[in-house]
């Protein structure tokens, strides 16, 4: 009889379930679940409809329990199996998202007397609400030059786990006392599959300034405030799991309304990104692997540790044992592209419509014609901020040469330009640190669909990039998880390694340099670098003081 594992993969927007094969990862079943509430910028969705301040990116947890409870059935229905041959869950979280829960696990958002309090709400990975205390954070650490610190790249980013709780420590004392827990949301979700509470040591260690030799920082807490060092004891409390362990197994109470098997193993938590490194099959030091949705991460795999500075984090066990990992990333690549295609014309958006493609699509055809540099325009890809390697959150985009000539096609290449230099960038910076790049994948939203972009990369990249086949690598990692979760005792594997060997995607197609179009990038490339020191550096107050206008 084959044996499947779920895996579930919650990102910014949507939950994805899939139903995957032990035996060679293909997916026998899926099912896709929006968020009901989506990414919530401006208003609390209760009937007080409290605004938000600017930067705040806060969600629902509602909308993640909807994931599991309606997608987990729908996926088996679509898989045509039984219940039966399912061995193990995974799970992974888009983070660093967090959760306030009270004593029982429940949000504080469902408290009726925190239902208007935007603190009490999930705050999303994009949520950008403490720069006050990220600032407060990271001038304390390193004027006392905190060992921890390099491990981040020598930077403190607002989207990481610490600053929100301490952003709530400092805005809402009334909402910090009344919570029992500060969860990662994939920490979370287990809590509510096995009524434990595990914590993950991928999030931790990237996202918590967490370390396995030596914890936390509690000395650090304590000289932010002295009453905040206890966050470790009281807060922050939970067993440590980690990547390819088995966090518990499902509640009674959960196989009953999932009609699931009884005690079926469900996998330690990890960042989406990371598992999505699984589900391409990238197993081995000297691999790259950038996952391209709403933004992108770069993740490279190596057996030694080197502090970089501008990464997001170096953690070693986090993916593949006995491997470090390091992060960087892009805020946004799919989200820029996204914004952008919202203020086309009219007439384009017409255009698009009676040929009966996309407005991405369409702008994608009519940009495909253009060569490198043709435009005349070059972008900063910052509309989201810069995560890696500058880590300011503060910084804005902006776009050099426009003309009344001018196309939005122009514009729209400009900006897949501008996402793949700054990924050179990114790449650029480990290989100065001594991180050897023998391969590089691609996977997410965006590499399947996109040609012109991949091939850009490639160009920009001046490298091979292979793309995965499978739109949904992180929800197979998860997957990958879950069947080690399960161990050889209940049909799954024994390591993530083997796992990853039998379960890993095809891939799509890879991209080779075209030699033409490297030699006239590196000239681009050289403006850009020139563009993203100036502005990201040397006159980085422009952009806070338009922003503080």
């Amino acid at each position: 009889m084959e044996k499947y594992t779920i895996g579930i993969d919650f990102g910014t927007e949507s939950g994805r379930v899939l139903i995957v094969n032990i035996d060679d990862g293909s997916i026998k079943g899926q099912c896709v679940i929006p968020y009901a509430h989506g990414v919530i910028t401006e208003m609390l969705p209760t009937n007080d409809g409290t605004r938000l301040p600017r930067d705040y990116a806060l969600q629902h947890p509602g909308d993640y329990l909807e994931v599991i409870m309606k997608g987990i059935p729908h996926a088996i229905k679509d898989a045509n199996i039984s219940s039966s041959q399912i061995i193990g869950i995974g799970i992974d979280f888009t983070s660093s998202t967090m959760v306030a829960v009270d004593e029982k696990g429940k949000p504080l958002c469902f408290h009726k007397e925190f239902q208007n309090n935007p603190h009490a709400w999930v705050k999303l990975w994009k949520h950008h609400g403490p720069k006050k205390e990220t600032e407060e954070m990271f001038k304390l650490a390193s004027s006392h030059k905190e060992g921890w610190l390099k491990n981040y790249g020598y930077n403190i980013s607002t989207e990481w786990f610490i600053p929100k709780c301490y952003e709530v420590f400092c805005k809402d004392r009334e909402v910090y006392e009344k919570a029992s827990l500060f969860l990662e949301a994939g920490d979370w979700i287990v809590s509510q599959l096995t009524g434990k509470v595990v914590r993950s040591n991928c999030s931790l260690g990237f996202k918590a300034f967490w370390n396995e030799n030596s914890g936390f920082p509690v000395q650090f807490f304590e000289k932010l405030h002295p009453e905040f060092k206890n966050i470790v004891s009281s807060k922050l409390k939970g067993k440590i799991g980690y990547i390819g362990e088995k966090a518990g197994v499902l509640t009674d109470e959960m196989s009953s309304l999932l009609g699931l098997p009884k005690n079926l193993p469900v996998a330690v938590a990890i960042i989406d990104a990371h598992s999505a490194v699984l589900g391409v099959g990238s197993s081995k030091p000297h691999q790259l692997t950038m996952v391209m949705g709403t933004s992108t991460c770069h993740i490279m795999l190596s057996k030694k540790e080197i502090h970089i500075p501008g990464i997001s984090g170096v953690v070693k066990n986090s993916i593949i044992p006995r491997l470090y990992a390091y992060e960087a990333g892009q805020s946004a690549v799919g989200d820029l592209f996204g914004w952008f295609a919202k203020q086309v014309p009219e007439s384009l958006m017409k255009e698009a419509k009676e040929q009966g493609i996309s407005v991405f699509d369409l702008l994608e055809k009519k940009a495909s014609h253009l060569e490198p540099g043709q435009s005349g325009l070059i972008a900063l890809d910052w509309h989201n901020g810069n995560r890696s390697i500058l880590s300011d959150a503060d910084l804005s985009g902006m776009i050099v040469g426009l003309t009344l000539a001018s196309k939005p096609e122009d514009i729209y290449r400009a900006y897949m330009e501008a996402t793949a230099f700054g990924a050179k960038i990114i790449i650029s910076n480990y290989e100065q640190a001594g991180l050897k790049i023998n391969e590089i994948f691609a996977c997410g939203g965006l590499p399947q669909k996109n040609d012109l972009l991949m091939q850009i990369y490639a160009d920009v990249l001046n490298k091979e990039i292979i793309v995965s086949a499978s739109d949904y690598t992180p929800a197979v990692g998860a997957a990958i998880l879950g069947s080690v979760a399960a161990g050889k005792e209940n049909g799954g594997y024994d390591s993530v390694e083997e796992a990853v060997e039998k379960m890993k995607q095809p891939i799509l197609k890879t991209y080779k340099p075209i030699l033409s179009h490297v030699e006239k990038y590196k000239k681009l490339f050289q403006i850009y670098q020139q563009l993203h020191n100036y502005f990201g550096i040397t006159k980085k107050s422009w952009m806070k003081d338009l922003k503080s206008l």
